[in-house]
């Protein structure tokens, strides 16, 4: 499997389309739609019409049995050489940044020399499915014989149960709790405030209206169905209408609102990996590197550990392996998938309790300097089309590096399935 001594993994370049609020500007798209999208804006940008890559992995959540074959069928038409293999993986919510990862890894063994990691997720186009008692009366029907057990297998269609659809239900399958329900508890447990909560959601506002003013994402983010900028962005709220909203979960006291939360969201993104060689040959300039990627799953049944933790384990294993301090990056992008969320990672890492306890550390990872977090906002203010979203922060951090003429940067992304997903990058 390894061929020859392992590779630095470059991130070249990367392509997404404005992230759209579930049900307004990308209502009538599809997934494969906005994904062959975004991979032909990002091969017309690195001028790849035509280049057979090593491969392109990616996926979708919410994905329709109709796109069992998503990732190839979006190559198809996105302008690559139709020889380049490509493949669906779903990770959850760490769906882009574990394609990033795979990707990675076989261009540092040597497999491949360039490949691209994409994600893609819309709720406008949710899969709703026909109820089980009617899958089985259609599919009996199918396998029926004689017209007499064709008939006799369509009387189960006058059943009105089996009228009735089968809605994708926002709740884990082991607990029925939906994901915030579990962030709620989570953030009990740690004494999250309200106040904390939106306050770190209006910086993400703030940080995303300033960086698209600033031109920040000119060159990342295409120009889509009448969208230049993500249409979820309230650059211009503030902490007093933030608290006009109720609790989302909790009526009683509960802290997690939609303004602290990411809302549900339609979206792709696309990121261009690729050996420095490569790189070097093509004109294509280096932003990054991806250095590292760990993930990590806790058990959260009975809430022995909060759904949305996993990152809180999986950073400190990376940081062991890699001889590296909390502290010794210059950015930090974790996902917010809540508010709550980075806020109760952050606490855990600065707990003694958690630390001596859940990691086996002498003592606590410590504080971060929270002028370097989600700098350019983050999921609350840009959405999150679950599987786009690994791809939007790897390209997003990439820049940073690259504008700051250097330095270090931290991922975690949290995902349902109490996983979580996480990357070093460096440049």
């Amino acid at each position: 499997m390894h061929h020859g001594a392992a590779r630095r993994v470059a991130i070249v370049a990367a392509n997404r389309i404005p992230f759209a609020r579930s049900n307004t500007a990308y209502f009538k798209l599809d997934n494969k739609t906005m994904l062959t999208d975004t991979l032909r804006g990002l091969v017309q940008k690195c001028q790849l019409q035509g280049e057979m890559l090593g491969e392109v992995a990616g996926g979708a959540v919410m994905k329709h049995a109709r796109d069992w074959n998503l990732v190839r069928e979006s190559v198809l038409g996105s302008g690559l050489h139709p020889n380049t293999p490509a493949y669906d993986i779903q990770q959850a919510c760490g769906t882009g940044l574990e394609a990033a990862i795979l990707v990675a890894n076989k261009i540092a063994l040597g497999q491949i020399d360039a490949g691209i990691a994409c994600g893609t997720d819309t709720t406008s186009d949710a899969p709703i499915a026909v109820s089980r008692g009617m899958q089985r009366t259609l599919m009996a029907m199918n396998a029926a014989r004689s017209s007499g057990a064709r008939l006799k297998a369509a009387l189960g269609l006058v059943n009105p149960k089996h009228l009735v659809p089968e809605i994708p239900a926002n709740a884990e399958p082991r607990t029925g709790k939906s994901m915030g329900q579990h962030a709620q508890i989570t953030a009990n447990r740690y004494g999250i405030s309200r106040e904390a909560q939106d306050e770190l959601a209006l910086a993400s506002h703030r940080n995303l209206g300033k960086a698209y003013d600033e031109g920040f994402f000119d060159d990342l983010v295409m120009p889509y169905h009448g969208l230049s900028r993500d249409n979820v962005l309230r650059a211009d709220t503030t902490l007093e209408k933030m608290g006009k909203l109720g609790p989302a979960f909790d009526r009683n006291g509960g802290t997690i609102t939609a303004a602290n939360s990411s809302p549900l969201t339609d979206g792709a993104s696309a990121v261009l990996l690729a050996s420095e060689e490569w790189a070097r040959k093509k004109g294509l300039p280096i932003l990054a590197w991806l250095a590292a990627g760990e993930v990590a799953a806790v058990d959260f049944i009975d809430e022995r550990e909060g759904l949305l933790m996993a990152g809180a384990y999986a950073i400190p294993r990376m940081l062991r392996k890699h001889g590296l301090a909390l502290q010794d990056f210059d950015f930090y992008e974790i996902h917010e998938a809540f508010a709550s969320v980075v806020l109760c990672t952050l606490a855990a890492w600065e707990s003694a309790e958690f630390c001596r306890d859940k990691l086996g550390l002498v003592q606590p990872l410590g504080s971060i300097d929270r002028a370097k977090l989600n700098v350019k906002g983050s999921s609350i203010a840009t959405g999150h089309p679950f599987a786009a979203t690994g791809g939007r922060i790897v390209a997003t951090l990439a820049k940073i590096l690259d504008q700051a003429g250097g330095g270090r940067g931290l991922i975690s992304i949290c995902a349902a399935g109490g996983q979580g997903v996480t990357a070093i990058l460096e440049k």
